[in-house]
């Protein structure tokens, strides 16, 4: 990640597919946007034909069991927004108009893959206004039982050091670390799936969840055992997952993050615990545009509601 200038789609691209708790359709098209949008939401379809916009922002996560969650004080809101938030931040696009018209984006193959490619299929743009980025100044740490997370100073990018641990030998141990940019991200990170137990399915089948999973769009366990007849796409698919989903998660800081993310055990609520640990700290951040820099204030911590285990159990 260099300083530079913001960038955009160069044209809208539309895709359509189930949510993978709600098994309902969704369509969705990602719209180019002006310079200093950011990525913002507009969930239509609501009832009495409303329609609002949510940005992709910390501040406005509502829920982090399972899945990342955004909403409003309406109630509307939308579900499972972490693997286009990775294409998005994975492909250093810093503005779009997210347009949905249901409660959930479609989970696609599970992975981010598909967001990747229709995002290339109309290319991206360079816009007139330079890029922001939000610079870690010193170490701030979140724990939630076995799991932790840190953001690190770092002199540039975005620099990703997470590590799992599985009570099972399908998954067992892993670690992987890099520096995010787009090509390492289209090979290395996006085509990894979502993931989750059987037994654990089951139970969320029975509550009303994961009504759209399937082995279309999930790596499934049993035990020991892949039942995904094609097996995995990388030999530490779950790692790089989890580091995909961090990825998504991270980007809703509101600018690219110029810092190092390193993690153990990494889920949704942890990463949002990160978020927030940082920008309650008026000295651990700065946002630097160009080689301007100027100090960021954020007053809405308040707003975001707890989630819950760090670690779902069905995938993400």
């Amino acid at each position: 990640m260099k300083y530079g200038f913001q960038t955009t789609l160069a044209d809208r691209v539309e895709i359509a597919g189930l949510g993978v708790h709600s098994a309902q359709p969704a369509r969705l098209v990602i719209h180019p946007a002006d310079a200093n949008s950011g990525i913002v939401f507009l969930r239509t379809g609501l009832p009495q034909g409303r329609e609002r916009l949510i940005e992709a922002n910390w501040a406005n996560v509502t829920q982090t069991s399972l899945c990342t969650v955004i909403g409003d004080a309406t109630g509307a809101s939308i579900s499972t927004i972490e693997h286009l938030m990775a294409a998005l931040a994975g492909l250093n696009i810093d503005n779009a108009l997210v347009e949905i018209d249901g409660p959930e984006m479609p989970i696609m193959d599970g992975s981010s893959v598909p967001f990747v490619e229709a995002i290339d299929q109309v290319g991206v743009v360079t816009q007139s206004r330079r890029r922001r980025f939000i610079k870690v100044l010193k170490t701030v740490r979140v724990e939630q039982g076995r799991s932790r997370a840190e953001l690190r100073p770092a002199s540039s990018g975005l620099h990703l050091d997470v590590e799992i641990d599985f009570d099972t030998a399908a998954i067992g141990r892993q670690r992987i670390a890099f520096e995010l940019e787009p090509h390492r991200f289209r090979h290395e990170i996006s085509r990894a799936r979502t993931f989750g137990f059987v037994s654990d399915v089951k139970k969320l089948w029975q509550a009303g969840f994961a009504l759209g999973s399937s082995l279309e769009n999930s790596v499934a366990l049993d035990g020991d055992s892949i039942l995904n007849p094609e097996g995995l796409r990388y030999s530490d698919e779950f790692v790089r997952h989890k580091t995909l989903d961090s990825i998504g998660d991270l980007a809703l800081a509101g600018a690219p993050i110029i810092g190092s993310f390193v993690a153990q055990r990494p889920g949704h609520t942890l990463n949002r615990a990160i978020l927030a640990a940082l920008f309650a700290d008026r000295s651990a951040y700065e946002v630097v545009e160009g080689q301007q820099r100027r100090v960021f204030v954020s007053t809405a911590g308040s707003r975001i509601a707890a989630g819950a285990s760090a670690l779902a159990p069905v995938v993400d």
